[in-house]
C-alpha cells in the first residue's frame, strides 16, 4: 500500500467512529471473526483499545490484521484503522483513490 493510499484511507476513516473495542479480554477469536465480518461489509474499520487492555493499539492492530488478513492503515493513540478489500461489496477504489459509485 502506498503512502497516498494510506492517506486516502485515513481521510475516509477520520469521520468514522470506532465500531469495536478491545479491552481486558484482549484479542480473542470471536473479536477477530466479528472484525473480519465488518471488514467484508465495510472494507475500512476503526477499532478502539481500552485502557484495561494489556496490549497497545499497535500490538492489537497487528494481531487483528494477522487474524483477518487485513492491512493496518494507521494507529493513533488508542485507536487503529484496518483495511481489507471486500470480495463481494467493494466500496473503495484504492487504485484511483475514490469511492465506487452506488
Amino acid at each position: 500500500m502506498t503512502s497516498k493510499q494510506r492517506a486516502f484511507l485515513r481521510s475516509l476513516a477520520s469521520t468514522e467512529h470506532a465500531i469495536f473495542q478491545i479491552g481486558k479480554g484482549n484479542v480473542g477469536d470471536e473479536a477477530v471473526k466479528q472484525i473480519g465480518n465488518a471488514l467484508e461489509a465495510r472494507e475500512l474499520v476503526k477499532v478502539s483499545v481500552l485502557e484495561t487492555s494489556e496490549l497497545s493499539a499497535r500490538e492489537a492492530a497487528e494481531l487483528v490484521a494477522e487474524g483477518t488478513g487485513a492491512e493496518v492503515v494507521s494507529t493513533i493513540g488508542n485507536k487503529f484503522i484496518l483495511y481489507k478489500e471486500s470480495k463481494n461489496k467493494k466500496k473503495i477504489d484504492l487504485k484511483n483513490l475514490k469511492l465506487f459509485d452506488k
